[in-house]
């Protein structure tokens, strides 16, 4: 197998990544027992509300913090999300062939960040919002607000987190299980793929690389 060389994530983003997908796992669990019919009530007052509160901080306190403490990689991730073009409508076209065996020459090559990915950053992003604003709104505002607001916000809510779960499961599927993204995972543990994947699935950003690296 072919050393993993090719640095794509510093130690913070990856340390940033398991906290916050800590958070996440905790905020699905007890977020599933808060609005499990029959338990939402019981659980209301309880250590699971508590949890649920207090994962939300992490979710939501960890991802502001950490723009001030990396700016530029923040921005980055917030202008690979935003930006489309050819190679990611090639890319949407080609990916449920290659997927499913197809050859990898017709998929077109890609920067530091693909296009599924583009897609996961984007619902992160999307629902984060949406989380921040709701979930604000039902722990701070119970009191001001009418009930029918306050349903609304439940219902949206979790509209969010099951659109979020949804894009959890394929992120895991393509991340850590799929056969053809076999150093994904790891990359996001030592933050360092080989030059074959870096080449075969970042083709843009990798030629980019070398040439800065000349440069």
């Amino acid at each position: 197998m072919e050393a993993r060389t090719v640095e794509r994530f510093k130690k913070r983003t990856i340390w940033f990544h398991w906290i916050h997908t800590a958070a996440f796992l905790l905020l699905i669990i007890t977020g599933a027992i808060l609005f499990f019919p029959g338990c939402g009530g019981a659980a209301a007052g309880g250590a699971t509300r508590i949890i649920h509160h207090i994962a939300s901080v992490i979710f939501i306190g960890g991802a502001i913090l950490y723009i001030p403490l990396n700016p530029k990689r923040a921005l980055q991730f917030v202008k690979d999300t935003l930006t489309w073009g050819k190679d990611d409508i090639g890319w949407l076209l080609a990916a449920p062939d290659y997927y499913f065996g197809g050859p990898e020459d017709k998929m077109p090559p890609q920067g530091h960040i693909n296009t599924g990915q583009k897609m996961w950053q984007a619902v992160v992003l999307g629902t984060g919002v949406v989380f921040l604003v709701t979930g604000a709104i039902m722990w701070f505002a119970r009191g001001s607000i009418s009930e029918g607001v306050f349903q609304w916000c439940m219902v949206i809510h979790g509209l969010a987190f099951i659109v979020a779960l949804a894009m959890l499961f394929v992120h895991i599927y393509l991340g850590a299980l799929h056969p053809r993204m076999t150093e994904s995972l790891r990359s996001m543990l030592n933050g360092k793929i080989s030059p074959k994947y870096a080449k075969h699935h970042y083709g843009k950003w990798y030629e980019e690389s070398l040439k800065e690296e000349k440069d």
